[in-house]
């Protein structure tokens, strides 16, 4: 059967002697303003000649990397992280494999800005920071065309879908249509980050409304005017979304993104067997916040059983953490009673115990009432301090959103439970963040293990360099839909899921833990990735949910490297457009 090709105005090609190649539908102009086919100033001279581009540009020929090296220089021109991630945004919607290949050269430096913290900067000013199009947007002014709307999309496979309905994004709550820069986001971090194609990504906003005034009111608001869709109005508008993506895209993977905890879980449990899909904000955090604390179990010289945890924050996030970790317990030999006592989950109103109203998705993890039996506390519910005192918690996360949360007596109370608390505020932005990893430390006589959400320096007491690690979801993510996409997977299962968290730890506790880290450089991000998606590939074929069986014996290490997508510019030639024009999915009008 022939393949289809990439999209209706380009294909990748092989030549016979195994060389890949561009053959475009395009000339002219049109080819300089399509992002993943223009090469800008290193077109060659023959090129030029050949795709009707003599003259439209400077005569002189430059190499990728000479490119690479006058847009760095820009980037650092601007004056501030917003004006970075407008430069870096601009470059990617004219030049995406240049946009790539400059990511890959300085990824540490350029990760906060295309991330965690700056892009929720530019979520929150979305609307007035706009000027290029991308991926596609589902509202209910067009959903019931969901199926015409999906042929609009360039690219004829898509694999890869981060979605989002911007309700709960980051620490900063409801965005409406500019969460669709998080989604953006994440999928370059899944492209420079996982080696995923970016001809096969794709990401979706499912504009469902906004409860937020300020945007409503706003002028220059780009998203429908309407409040939020709730209840079974909004799970029929998601049924609309997901039986267009099957239908067009039937080996789709979605990632959901920033759903609200009210409708996460749901939205979790209604597709993940339609289509492979997971919950970043819950499976990916759970998974990352449990690598973090077995590299800070070992780095203690301590066991995950050893520890008593206390999480500050029962959102999708908070509740993600309690559950990897329950995981992570119940594999060193606890019971799930044993390990439900282990791990304390605080929402805003405190402890989570017998005798409060709480949500469905919070009751696995509410204590007995007998545990608080003989607390001293000054109401009916523990607060975090109280919580702390009284298990004598050695483990302290946050996932709460609350600014300075972990504020001196808890710190100080954390470390009078043991010699070395483990104290991670993981809360994005930097802005929400439960404490700053500098005064954690400095209240803690230099004792505590530090990792954070954000990107913090490194902190130095009495002498003694403190590595602040970040936990950062892009740790598992990109490996998990790597693996994922690979092993053509029917569903992503819990299982794939803890896979990457213990092929994260063990990466750290091989390269870093020595050094004191509990998580490794963002530098080494695409060497994690691989290694996850090994795991993940690994697991998924134990479990039978892969699709692509011949990889069951085969060198997963080598076959996801030779894989992994790298920003370099092809030869690219001349095709048949009147094969473009009479491809269906040509736009013709009506």
């Amino acid at each position: 059967m022939k393949r289809e090709p990439i999209s209706p105005y380009f294909d990748i090609k092989t030549d016979a002697d195994g060389h890949q190649y561009m053959e475009v539908y395009l000339e002219g102009i049109a080819l300089l303003r399509l992002v993943l086919s223009n090469k800008g100033t290193a077109f060659t001279e023959d090129e030029r000649v050949a795709l009707g581009l003599d003259g439209l540009l400077p005569p002189q020929v430059n190499t990728l990397e000479q490119q690479v090296e006058r847009v760095y220089r820009g980037f650092l021109r601007e004056p501030d992280p917003i004006g970075k991630y407008q430069y870096l945004r601009a470059l990617q919607e004219r030049a995406e494999t240049l946009f790539y290949a400059l990511l890959e050269r300085h990824l540490e430096e350029m990760m906060p800005i295309i991330y965690t913290p700056t892009v929720g900067q530019a979520v929150q000013q979305f609307s007035h920071l706009y000027q290029n199009p991308r991926g596609l947007s589902f509202s209910p002014l067009n959903i019931d065309r969901a199926a015409k709307v999906v042929r609009n999309f360039p690219w004829n496979d898509v694999r890869m879908i981060v979605a989002t309905d911007s309700s709960a994004i980051l620490g900063i709550g409801d965005q409406g249509y500019g969460g669709l820069a998080i989604a953006i986001g994440k999928l370059a971090l899944y492209t420079i980050g996982g080696g995923i194609d970016p001809f096969h990504t794709m990401p979706v906003k499912l504009d469902v409304g906004t409860d937020r005034l300020e945007l409503l009111n706003d002028e220059f608001y780009l998203g429908v005017r309407q409040r939020r869709l709730r209840g079974q109005n909004y799970l029929v508008f998601l049924d609309k979304f997901v039986s267009a993506i099957r239908d067009r895209w039937p080996r789709a993977v979605i990632q959901w993104e920033d759903l609200a905890k009210e409708v996460a879980f749901t939205v979790l449990e209604r597709y993940r067997k339609q289509l492979p899909s997971f919950n970043d904000d819950i499976q990916g955090t759970g998974a990352v916040a449990l690598a973090g604390l077995l590299s800070a179990s070992r780095l203690k010289g301590e066991s995950l059983r050893d520890q008593r945890i206390v999480i500050l924050g029962a959102g999708a996030g908070g509740i993600g953490v309690a559950w990897a970790i329950s995981q992570g317990l119940m594999r060193e030999g606890l019971s799930r009673e044993e390990a439900r006592d282990r791990v304390c989950v605080l929402d805003s109103r405190g402890l989570l115990v017998e005798g409060r109203n709480v949500e469905a998705y919070k009751q696995d993890y509410v204590q007995p009432l007998t545990k608080i039996a003989d607390w001293p506390i000054a109401n009916e519910v523990p607060t975090l301090l109280e919580t702390i005192e009284h298990t004598k918690a050695t483990v302290l996360l946050g996932l709460s959103g609350q600014t300075g949360a972990f504020n001196h007596p808890v710190v100080q109370a954390m470390a009078r439970n043991t010699a070395h608390p483990a104290i991670f505020p993981l809360s994005n932005p930097t802005s929400a963040c439960e404490a700053l990893p500098e005064d954690i430390i400095e209240w803690s006589e230099g004792r505590a293990v530090v990792a954070s959400g954000s990107p913090f320096p490194d902190v130095v007491h009495d002498g003694r360099t403190h590595h602040v690690g970040q936990g950062n979801n892009a740790f598992i993510f990109p490996g998990l839909g790597l693996g994922v996409m690979l092993a053509e997977c029917r569903e992503i299962t819990d299982g794939m899921v803890l896979a990457g968290a213990y092929a994260l730890a063990e990466y750290t506790a091989a390269a870093h833990v020595q050094s004191g880290r509990v998580y490794p450089p963002v530098r080494e991000l695409r060497e994690v990735s691989i290694r996850v998606g090994v795991r993940v590939i690994e697991q998924a074929l134990k479990e039978g949910v892969a699709g692509n069986t011949d990889l069951a014996g085969c060198d997963l290490d080598a076959y996801l490297r030779a894989r992994f997508w790298k920003p370099r510019y092809l030869p690219i030639v001349r095709g048949d457009h009147t094969a473009m024009i009479d491809h269906p999915d040509y736009p013709k009008a009506e």
